[in-house]
């Protein structure tokens, strides 16, 4: 496989808790927390609901749908959607609610994240 057939790694970096993990642009950010055993808040995990909303403070993303349930003032102060963002370069999200999973696929044993409260 030729570096240009390589997808792209990026860093994404939670705070307050400076946790980080990386992902592909081929998964959002919402599912790249969730293979690094990370579950962030979410419900609809279609842009709707706003659930998982929290601020970017560095870095690019795009959206797997046209409409994000964001308003353009929203989006311009940095507000995005991690479970229909898609990152495009290292990012830096403040405000993230998460539970952390030892195992990414055993739910039971949980340890929260500081965010702004699950």
């Amino acid at each position: 496989m030729s570096t240009a057939d390589t997808p792209a790694s990026f860093t994404i970096m939670l705070l307050p808790s400076q946790r980080s993990f990386t992902s592909t642009g081929q998964t959002t950010v919402l599912e790249a927390a969730a293979l690094a055993g990370l579950r962030l808040s979410s419900s609809c995990r279609n842009g709707t609901c706003r659930a998982c909303l929290c601020r970017l403070l560095d870095g690019t993303v795009q959206y797997r749908i046209d409409w994000p349930g964001l308003s353009a003032d929203e989006k311009a102060t940095g507000w995005i959607l991690p479970c229909v963002a898609l990152p495009t370069s290292d990012l830096i999200i403040d405000q993230v609610d998460f539970l952390e999973t030892p195992n990414p696929t055993d739910s039971a044993d949980t340890k929260r994240g500081r965010g702004r409260g699950f």
